[in-house]
C-alpha cells in the first residue's frame, strides 16, 4: 500500500483530466509515487549530507529533477 491516499489520487486525476480512476489503479499509482518519492528523498538526503546540512532544501529536490529529468 502506498502512503499517498487513494482519495487524493482520485481527486487529482479527476480535477486534472476529468475522468475517474478505479481503486486498483489509484492504489497502483499510489505505490508508484511512493517509490518515486523515496528515490528523490534518498538523493536529496545524500546531497544535503554532502553539503553538511541536516535539512533537505528545495534545491536538493530540483537537483534531482535536473539530473534525472523528472
Amino acid at each position: 500500500m502506498g502512503r499517498i491516499a487513494k482519495d487524493a489520487i482520485k481527486k487529482i486525476v479527476h480535477e486534472n483530466f476529468g475522468v475517474k480512476i478505479s481503486d486498483d489503479a489509484a492504489e497502483a499509482l499510489s505505490k508508484l509515487l511512493d517509490e518515486k518519492a523515496q528515490r528523490i528523498a534518498k538523493y536529496a538526503v545524500g546531497r544535503a549530507k554532502e553539503k553538511n546540512r541536516h535539512t533537505i532544501l528545495e534545491e536538493d529536490i530540483e537537483a534531482y529533477r535536473l539530473k534525472f529529468g523528472d
